[in-house]
Parts: C-alpha cells; structure tokens; sequence
C-alpha cells in the first residue's frame, strides 16, 4: 500500500531544500513566512547570529484592531505593511523573502507585495 505524504510534510521538504539557498546576513536579513489557517506570522531574521530582527503577525494587538480574520489575504497585506513600517524603523530595507515552503500565490504573494509597497527590497 502506498502511503501519500501529508502537505505539511511536503511544505517542510521544500522549505529544507529552499534554505539551503537562501541566508539572511546582516545587509539582507531573511524574511520568514508562516502561515496556518487561521494566522499568518512574517520574522526577519539575521541567520549570522540568529536573531528575530523584526516580526509580525496576525496575533499582534496592533494588526488585530484593523483586520476581521487573520486567515485572508486582507489580513496578510497588514501584516505586509506592519512588518516593513518596524523594518524602517530598525533601518533594514534590503531583505531576502523566504517563502516557507508555500506556493507563492495567495497570502504569501500578499504578504510579500505589501512589504514590497511598504519600502522592502527583495
């Protein structure tokens, strides 16, 4: 009997198998997608030392006032935009976008081109 990999299991080879080409530095920080289905989370990591530079996510209070349910792609285009407003802030502007292993369409793709609209470079 054949046995069918579950999607999830599917997402975290892909996402193994992109991380081994991708590297956040410290001139271009690496942008982590999450997404479950009801939340989606974006960090920027410097991979050099290990750190969570900036994050967001539909969980923070500031986001949550404005979106109805964070599982649409109106909630992932505010999570776009907050995540580049605290970017500026802590003077990144050049990123490496890291897609988690998800197709980019969707929420990713909003996610990403609201970060994009909001002054990050990738």
């Amino acid at each position: 009997m054949l046995r069918l990999a579950s999607r999830n299991l599917v997402r975290r080879r892909i996402h193994v198998r992109s991380r081994a080409r991708l590297r956040g530095v410290v001139h271009a920080p690496r942008v982590n997608v999450f997404r479950s289905s009801a939340h989606i989370y974006a960090q920027i990591i410097d991979d050099t030392r290990g750190h969570t530079l900036v994050a967001a996510s539909t969980r923070d209070p500031e986001v949550r006032k404005t979106i109805r349910s964070g599982g649409n792609i109106a909630a992932a285009k505010t999570v776009g935009q907050v995540l580049a407003s605290r970017a500026k802030a802590a003077g990144i502007t050049r990123v490496v976008f890291d897609r988690g292993g998800y197709a980019y369409h969707g929420r990713v793709k909003a996610l990403a081109d609201a970060a994009r609209e909001g002054g990050l470079k990738f």
